[in-house]
């Protein structure tokens, strides 16, 4: 370790973070308060810089900042790590928790090596993740506002006995109904218009994210993504924007580990116990792998949808998404024989989509070197 470099440490706040250094050439320890303002954080650059004679090496825990403020240190001359949080040491004893306390412990674990660096997006790419999730939040609120419509429907007596719910038909029987008394008319007139505002807004959202998907930096890679049955779109841009960066895994093990999707373990001596998955790791693109992988219980078939998905696309990535058309079907259906349970096998077979999706990756980028060199 170069013993000219000033380590920092800051516990991160919306309002105001507490920042724990040790000097280099005294080897104390300061504590000290700074808003979170570009200008305070100006001084406090400024003022470490002072008391330093080498480069400024900062960390924080990723929360409410984000990466913003990593951009805005490194703007400034320092080198920041972002740190995941789910990782950091904690001692079982330790009951007391302060803002200077966390940052003096973080500052020691800083030094010792024992954090662990998340890998941060640039500025371009957590903007396109943004879109992905703002897409899910409003699907989540079109959700919310239907049960909510429906549930006030149900407790005064109004059913709909005709078909399924959310259909056109539906929504013409919501639109006829004329509800008594005045009241309840306008509740339901308020809840009907808030449904229509999330159904456009979602639908604005799906145009957004097709937009995104085209961009030339996503269009290759969603494309082949895209051969993969039960992958359109959505998935494809979503896994995209949420990994950003496949290089950083060496293996499809890692990808794995990543997503949580490997069990967990508890062994000790002759005692050997594992448990269920991890859920480690970003839970969106676990979430859709397992939605995903309810589509390979299927017999192995390209439909009309599919083979329009895979269109103008590459030789050698739909063979591998046919094998692993193929290999997920008969895996499915062994560990079903077994007794296994389907939802459990679908976590299994998530598992080994993400081991597909890394491959593919990987061969592209193979190949866009070999073409490059």
């Amino acid at each position: 370790m170069d013993r000219n470099i000033t380590k920092v440490a800051m516990d991160t706040h919306k309002k105001q973070h507490t920042v724990a250094m040790v000097s280099c050439e005294t080897g104390q320890m300061e504590v000290f308060s700074v808003n979170n303002t570009v200008k305070d954080l100006k001084k406090m650059v400024g003022k470490i810089q002072k008391r330093s004679s080498g480069p400024i090496h900062v960390c924080y825990e990723a929360g409410v900042c984000g990466f913003v403020l990593k951009r805005q240190l490194e703007a400034l001359g320092c080198q920041c790590d972002v740190i995941a949080p789910s990782l950091v040491p904690t001692k079982p004893g330790d009951r007391i928790k302060t803002d200077r306390r966390d940052a003096k412990k973080l500052l020691g674990q800083f030094i010792a090596g024992q954090l662990t660096v998340v890998h941060p997006p640039d500025a371009a790419q957590e903007a396109a993740r943004e879109i992905t999730r703002c897409r899910q939040a409003a699907q989540e609120d079109l959700k919310r506002i239907r049960h909510q419509l429906l549930k006030l429907l149900n407790r005064h007596g109004y059913l709909y006995r005709e078909g399924n719910h959310w259909t056109q038909k539906h929504h013409k029987w919501l639109q006829s109904l004329e509800l008594d008394p005045s009241d309840l008319r306008l509740v339901f007139e308020s809840y009907f218009t808030e449904l229509r505002h999330c159904m456009s807004r979602l639908k604005g959202l799906d145009q957004e994210v097709d937009r995104l998907a085209d961009r030339p930096e996503y269009r290759e890679i969603v494309g082949l993504l895209r051969c993969f049955r039960g992958i359109d779109t959505l998935t494809a841009i979503t896994v995209l924007t949420e990994i950003f960066e496949f290089g950083r895994f060496d293996s499809p093990r890692k990808l794995m580990c990543y997503l949580g999707l490997v069990p967990s373990e508890y062994s000790s001596g002759e005692n050997s116990k594992r448990g269920g998955i991890t859920k480690a790791g970003n839970k969106r693109v676990r979430r859709l792998l397992v939605e995903s992988a309810w589509h390979y219980r299927h017999r192995p078939f390209t439909s009309k949808t599919l083979d329009r998905r895979r269109l103008d696309q590459p030789q050698w990535a739909i063979d591998m998404a046919d094998k692993a058309m193929s290999r997920l079907y008969k895996r499915y259906w062994h560990l079903i024989n077994r007794g296994k349970m389907p939802t459990k096998v679908c976590v299994a077979l998530s598992r080994e989509l993400a081991g597909f999706i890394w491959a593919i990756l990987h061969e592209h980028r193979n190949r866009q070197a070999r073409q490059s060199a």
